[in-house]
């Protein structure tokens, strides 16, 4: 009485309100009977809300009284025929009671008596589904579909409950129903990524493309099948399909472009330069992809030439005239300030050029307006290739200059390693240990791990010796090979074990010459001194560096997967605690052919 009187002093729609939570409650701790009590004034109460039945419906359920609840369910039949999924009410009562063909028949007449309204249809599935009763859903939402004369109206639906059953068939089959509706098919993507596995894609490639021979028209489909090839990294027939696609719906080359930056950073440099070319071939001066195109042409042609030091004389030749015929026809200024960047780069560290280098970027260094970040890189690259050249000053100079105009942020962090470095080459490893120290908690994650190393390598050797001079002949060739003095850099290397023979630097000269040789592309010497690493100094610094690198080269050089996965295997198992462990592990699958 007093819960009575509480409830009737409140508004009606918080008395339902208060009244629901206290059924609810009745029904979470098994009170059947006072929850069904609650459940059937909500019922009336609401205009025969049907959520309030069915737990009224469960609560007489719990309560066995069988017979208020078959009556219940008939004088709502009687109601409201039309309501099919009260058939299924009825049925799941019959089940309770152990009447399973009785049940089975009252689902079945639910089905028969379907119309083609969709919230019936919907409510008659769901009903179904909350049973768990999925092939009986199923048939509900496909029959309806019939009667609606609307194939998509239910697809997704459809396609969730066929994943539920495990019928990757039928469930691709509606998931490309739904899409032909769907003017993104971004959640496509989504939900086949999510659900397919590696050998469910054949099967996706064969519905696409016979729904491409049927509906032509419908751009989804080709779409969804460019986007199974990048799946499986086919970037050539990603492509084929892409260019189709900018044809047919008259585009800007936006998804061309887009696939052209994904090949390149997949190292699948034929297929960026066909996509790029496609774009400057076929889009014009005006696309607003035009210019990135040309930067991304070139970019694609330089990594195919350049990476892994797997290129002739004649290849760079070729190279550096498409970057000059790049340059004559978009000219030097600030739109083309990133082109003569790189070309910079390629001319400094590949073609040993670097009086054109430097002057390149001394000419873009002068335009007005360009971005301050791009003007800070120009200075660090420059700042290189002057110490490259042997004018340690001026390359200290333009580094302070970044490192004071961003004090936050990468590029300051940049100019102070590269500063802290000069110092070390110069011998004043005191200072530029307390530099490195300082960089270990730099915001990039490069600079933070590369300023550790050094600051251990210096810490580490600077109590080696009596005096500085090892670490300062070591320092000497490292400068060599920054400078692409690679024969004086060995001759050095080679005093040092000459004259400080097992010196604790032994396996970092061992490191070192490996990385001439590489540079030489000698790769049988080099994969012989990252194998004296492993095998004389396991324990050491520099032995998951020698063990990822060598397995670099069986990988991208040697074409050899088999070796390379038994040395990326070796360091996320042996060395896990190292920085290359988590990418070790994932080439490593990706070698085995696991899905990524």
């Amino acid at each position: 009485m007093v819960l009575i009187a509480l409830l009737a002093a409140q508004p009606m729609a918080a008395q339902s309100q208060q009244k629901a939570r206290l059924a609810n409650e009745y029904y979470s701790s098994g009170e059947y009977e006072k929850a069904a009590v609650l459940y059937r004034q909500l019922f009336m109460e609401s205009n025969r809300n049907r959520s309030y039945l069915n737990l009224y419906i469960q609560c007489l359920i719990e309560l066995s009284d069988f017979d208020t609840a078959n009556k219940t369910i008939q004088d709502e039949i009687r109601l409201n025929p039309a309501d099919v999924s009260l058939y299924v009410l009825s049925g799941n009562l019959l089940e309770r009671k152990f009447e399973p063909d009785k049940a089975m028949k009252e689902y079945r007449r639910a089905i028969d008596n379907l119309n083609p309204d969709p919230s019936n249809i919907a409510n008659l599935a769901n009903a179904f589904i909350n049973l768990a009763k999925y092939d009986l859903a199923i048939e509900a939402f496909e029959k309806g579909s019939k009667l609606a004369n609307f194939d998509q109206l239910f697809a997704y639906n459809l396609a969730d409950l066929y994943r539920r059953v495990g019928d990757v068939k039928n469930m691709i089959k509606y998931y490309l129903v739904a899409a032909e509706r769907d003017a993104n098919t971004v959640n496509i993507q989504t939900s086949l990524q999510r659900f397919l596995a590696d050998e469910d894609y054949p099967e996706l490639q064969t519905q696409l493309y016979k729904k491409i021979q049927e509906k032509p028209e419908v751009y989804q489909y080709p779409e969804l099948l460019q986007w199974t090839f990048v799946h499986k990294k086919e970037y050539g027939k990603a492509l084929r399909q892409a260019r189709a696609l900018d044809r047919q719906l008259d585009e800007n080359g936006s998804r061309v472009f887009t696939l052209a930056d994904i090949a390149f950073k997949d190292k699948d440099y034929d297929t960026a330069i066909e996509a790029y070319n496609y774009i400057i071939n076929n889009k014009g001066k005006n696309t607003a992809y035009y210019l990135e195109a040309k930067r991304g042409l070139l970019r694609s042609k330089k990594a195919k030439v350049t990476d892994n030091f797997n290129y002739t004389k004649t290849d760079l030749l070729a190279l550096k005239e498409t970057y000059k015929g790049f340059l004559d026809e978009m000219g030097r200024n600030t739109q083309t300030a990133a082109l003569m960047q790189e070309y910079a780069e390629f001319e400094g560290f590949y073609m040993n050029e670097l009086d054109t280098a430097i002057a390149v970027l001394e000419e873009l260094k002068n335009f007005g307006g360009l971005r301050r970040e791009v003007l800070a890189q120009a200075k660090l690259t420059l700042g290189d290739f002057y110490l490259m050249n042997g004018d340690r000053w001026e390359a200290s100079l333009l580094f302070s200059q970044v490192d004071k105009d961003f004090k936050e942020g990468v590029l300051g962090e940049t100019a102070r390693f590269k500063n802290a470095k000069l110092s070390y080459y110069a011998g004043d490893f005191e200072w530029a240990q307390e530099q490195f120290k300082i960089l270990k908690g730099a915001t990039s994650n490069l600079i933070s791990n590369d300023a550790i190393d050094m600051s251990v390598f210096i810490l580490d050797n600077l109590g080696l010796d009596t005096t500085e001079l090892t670490l300062q002949m070591f320092a000497r060739a490292d400068l060599l090979i920054f400078q692409n003095r690679l024969d004086e850099a060995m001759v050095m290397l080679d005093s040092i074990k000459i004259l400080f023979p097992e010196h604790g630097l032994e396996d970092d000269v061992y490191y070192q010459k490996a990385q001439i040789y590489r540079k030489q592309r000698k790769i049988p010497q080099a994969i012989q001194m990252y194998e004296q690493i492993v095998e004389k100094f396991p324990e050491d610094i520099k032995a998951d560096n020698a063990l990822f690198e060598m397995a670099e080269i069986y990988e991208l050089q040697l074409n050899d997967p088999e070796k390379a996965k038994t040395l990326y295997e070796k360091i996320f198992v042996d060395y896990s605690g190292s920085t290359f462990a988590v990418e070790a592990r994932t080439r490593y699958r990706r070698l085995r052919g696991d899905a990524i």
